[in-house]
């Protein structure tokens, strides 16, 4: 696989959890968590990116490699489209944008995305789902649902329950077991080119009605290529409940060797 850069985005800012970056999980700040499960992975470069002093201190002391980006953001697309301006990327580079809520992210999945995207060379984005077995997860709209082609890639995402069933739906039965149903998995790997384009770009009639960024790039005519993950994708952390679900996690491994993402096996654990 070709190199790639892997990007954390952190606001301090956050109307349910406010300095969310910041939060301690085992010892250690939850943007350090997210930066060491991202060292994991196969990323030539860990970038965390953010608009907020006190993030990058805390960042940089750990040793993380920090670009501070304009506060104004609508959203972490936008973010690291500044990014890849700011670290001067060509247009073909690869970047993964790791969400900054997930201290339980596995690298694999990092890797995954990145690859996938490099495999496909008509694709501007590279995305994750996973099946959807459970029917109330189908119907709830915080979830996020995804359809796609034969090719793999994304023919719509939306918070209703896509594909519907005519005929079974009208009862909500037990779903059918095989892959028609999925669930979108918001871990993306971008071409610096389509970043460079989409900074530009006005919120899309679509993406205002689902309120979901991603449509933006269908809209405009992007190709998204949606791979199944590889393995489980574990919650974030978005709520207080959430914050105290992961730190029970670690709290309950018998050592630090043990505990989720501190596995410092990685030949790339020095960078």
């Amino acid at each position: 696989m070709s190199e790639f850069v892997a990007v954390i985005p952190a606001r301090f800012a956050s109307s349910r959890l406010p300095g969310k970056p910041l939060l301690d999980i085992a010892g250690e700040p939850m943007v350090v968590r997210v930066w060491r499960q991202a060292l994991a992975s196969q990323a030539s470069r860990v970038v965390v990116a953010t608009d907020d002093a006190r993030i990058r201190e805390v960042a940089e002391q750990a040793g993380a490699e920090v670009v501070m980006t304009a506060a104004d953001h609508p959203s972490g697309t936008d973010r690291l489209a500044e990014v890849a301006e700011r670290l001067g990327l060509a247009e073909e580079a690869i970047l993964v944008n790791v969400q900054g809520d997930e201290p339980l992210l596995p690298p694999t999945l990092i890797d995954q995305v990145a690859a996938r995207l490099e495999e496909d060379a008509q694709a501007s984005i590279a995305t994750l789902g996973e099946s959807i077995s459970d029917v109330e997860m189908l119907f709830n709209p915080n979830v996020v649902k995804v359809v796609r082609d034969f090719a793999g890639r994304a023919l719509y995402f939306s918070r209703a329950p896509i594909p519907w069933d005519r005929e079974a739906f009208a009862s909500r039965p037990a779903l059918l077991e095989h892959d028609t149903w999925l669930r979108h998995i918001g871990l993306y790997a971008y071409r610096a080119s389509f970043l460079a384009a989409y900074r530009h770009w006005s919120p899309a009639p679509l993406e205002q009605l689902e309120q979901l960024e991603q449509l933006r790039a269908l809209q405009h005519g992007h190709r998204i290529q949606v791979a199944l993950a590889r393995e489980p994708h574990p919650a974030g952390v978005d709520t207080q409940a959430d914050l105290e679900r992961v730190r029970a996690l670690f709290a309950a491994a018998p050592s630090p060797a043990d505990r989720p993402g501190d596995d410092t096996s990685s030949e790339n654990k020095e960078r």
